[in-house]
């Protein structure tokens, strides 16, 4: 099947990211990474049944832990689990019109690009001086990102804005370009670092995931080759043949820098 037939195919939960769920080891290596300390005020944004709020009040004593989710059932559960907290809560809303200004800290999730700009434009004009924010694998919009532990990202405000993708992508990454090898070591650093895939489906994760990169790499001009290297014939092929994957429409043939 083609790109569109496979993503249409799976669970609109999964596309949409409602119900990933991220172990308690992520969740902690995450807010390490943020530096959470009592003195910041934490809001997860879309934070499903509320682990992240919980783990961030109780373990790295947020000064304020502040979980919001829209899907009101699932809030009401997340509300058991930080019931006995005086610095917890959960709040029943859109991230989109819900307050977030006295945040220090928030992780943000969404891939959905209008709530992507949207969010991006609330970050910039509400959040106050020196307020962090982490996200995974793709970094917000054109913001050039303060710290990188791949596939960790955080933006720290004043943000600084790319001129081009090409910046922002030479920031992440310290280099021009990417080669398949590459691409390869960020899949496989996403798989472990979220640590959510099964190892008996760990191959097939990698092998999609580095193929993905390699080909969004290609589509900007940011591969070092200039032409289908032999991994990726080879990869799309095995996608094809063994499990009914075409990944052939996403490689465009014509590129934007390089």
């Amino acid at each position: 099947m083609k790109t569109n037939e496979f993503f249409s195919s799976l669970p609109q939960s999964i596309l949409s990211g409602d119900d990933i769920f991220l172990p308690a080891r992520v969740v902690r290596k995450l807010l390490r990474f943020a530096g959470i300390n009592n003195s910041d005020i934490f809001y997860e944004l879309g934070c499903g049944y509320g682990s992240m709020v919980a783990i961030a009040a109780r373990e790295f004593n947020a000064r304020k832990s502040v979980g919001i989710e829209i899907r009101k059932k699932v809030a009401i559960e997340a509300r058991k689990k930080i019931s006995y907290m005086d610095n917890a809560e959960i709040r029943i809303g859109d991230i989109r019109n819900e307050p977030i200004s006295d945040s220090t800290v928030l992780f943000f999730w969404f891939t959905d690009q209008k709530i992507l700009e949207h969010m991006t434009k609330r970050f910039t004009t509400e959040l106050k001086r020196g307020a962090r924010i982490i996200t995974i694998f793709s970094p917000l919009d054109l913001l050039l990102p303060s710290k990188t532990d791949f596939p960790f990202f955080l933006f720290q405000k004043p943000f600084r804005l790319a001129t081009s993708m090409q910046q922002q992508f030479e920031s992440i990454n310290n280099k021009s370009c990417i080669d398949f090898v590459e691409s390869w070591s960020m899949a496989e650093k996403y798989i472990n670092k979220l640590d959510i895939v099964p190892g008996h489906h760990r191959r097939f994760v990698n092998i999609l995931q580095s193929v993905l990169i390699w080909i969004n790499a290609w589509n900007i001009g940011a591969t070092c080759e200039s032409e289908l290297p032999a991994p990726v014939e080879s990869y799309l092929g095995i996608l094809r043949t063994f499990f009914g994957i075409d990944l052939s429409d996403l490689i465009s043939t014509t590129r934007e820098f390089k």
